[in-house]
């Protein structure tokens, strides 16, 4: 058999593929417009058509099958696609995140939900939290902490007044790219915006390449690449996707310090997520200024087998030198063993607030 007859035959079988899967992904999304029917025919006042813990259960099914030669993650996001073209039939799921356009928020936000959701800039953290508390949109993304300039303080304390609940985490590799407008030349760069996080995450890049150039903090990468887009002899720090929204140039790829740096953004909605088996809980807790206070807040976790993943401190809005502690663990707040540590907690504790239990990130 030649060549060309080999390509056609595995064409044709390709072609063949092809319409069986589009037939199988048309059958998956009636079964979307079906369960979208049964929930509405409850009479239910809070249809929720998004569930986290499902999702998360579909994904990890997903990847704990796949059998390559598309690797687990690749054939996740596919999926993800899949489920939020299905999920849109239902109700498109609306989502606030900080903006503008082209930040790494939106691409966390695009990374969970897909890309049929419907995602909302918002010009800061605050903005996000208010947007969804007043049921303007269903789910808001923000981000929590970064794995080289550590936690987004801001984030946390929006928590302390607010009473939405954490519904899901997303981990985005943050690759940082040096960005020039038509105008600018590489030799003649005099200003570089970015946002001050990212300025941080580049610092040993920019003192070997551009040590004499001004380093100017804006609201957001996104914005920056803005701002040079239309400037001559500036720069901005920002990612692929503000690159690509502001038809940005490319002068430089990976310029982050630390290779593995990464952020992890929260999803935060009205409700609350049942266990999907695999979770993570959020608390916020005020001790009482008194010796012995944080070993009392920690020694229940420790006996009772709860695996903590971090523990921040942030100072309280009551009394100078009060603090509240933002505990993370892995385990679902309604197991019994955290049932248990909780109740003992509480009893040492001025104040505790379960911010949420949710799937852990898949991907």
């Amino acid at each position: 058999m030649s060549e060309a007859e080999q390509l056609a035959l595995l064409r044709d079988q390709i072609d063949s593929i092809d319409q069986q899967i589009q037939q199988l992904i048309n059958q998956r999304a009636q079964c979307a417009q079906q369960v979208a029917e049964v929930k509405q025919a409850s009479g239910s006042v809070d249809v929720h058509f998004y569930r986290p813990e499902r999702e998360a259960q579909v994904l990890r099914r997903v990847m704990g099958r796949n059998e390559g030669p598309l690797s687990d993650e690749e054939m996740a996001r596919l999926f993800r696609e899949i489920m939020s073209a299905c999920l849109a039939l239902e109700e498109p799921v609306k989502v606030a995140f900080l903006g503008p356009e082209g930040t790494f928020t939106q691409e966390a936000a695009l990374k969970h939900f897909g890309h049929s959701a419907r995602s909302l800039p918002m010009a800061a953290i605050d903005d996000v939290f208010r947007e969804v508390e007043a049921g303007a949109v269903a789910y808001g993304v923000v981000p929590v902490e970064n794995s080289t300039e550590g936690v987004i303080s801001h984030t946390l304390d929006s928590f302390i007044d607010s009473s939405l609940k954490i519904s899901g985490e997303v981990v985005l590799r943050i690759h940082q790219y040096l960005l020039v407008g038509e105008n600018t030349r590489k030799d003649k760069i005099s200003r570089i915006y970015s946002h001050a996080s990212s300025l941080a995450q580049c610092r040993k890049w920019l003192d070997q390449h551009y040590p004499n150039a001004e380093r100017i903090a804006v609201s957001s990468n996104a914005e920056a690449a803005r701002l040079v887009k239309s400037e001559w002899h500036s720069a901005a720090i920002a990612g692929d996707m503000a690159s690509q929204l502001y038809g940005l140039d490319k002068l430089a790829e990976k310029i982050e310090d630390q290779p593995d740096n990464s952020t992890r953004f929260l999803i935060i909605g009205n409700q609350e997520v049942p266990a999907s088996g695999e979770d993570k809980t959020s608390l916020m807790v005020a001790t009482r200024n008194q010796p012995g206070a944080l070993h009392d807040l920690l020694e229940p976790f420790h006996r009772h087998g709860i695996d903590l993943t971090r523990v921040e401190t942030r100072p309280s809005k009551v009394g100078a030198w009060n603090y509240v502690f933002f505990i993370d663990f892995a385990d679902h707040a309604e197991s019994d063993n955290v049932k248990e540590a909780l109740a003992e907690i509480s009893q040492r504790v001025s104040d505790i607030k379960i911010l949420g239990s949710y799937p852990k990130g898949v991907l």
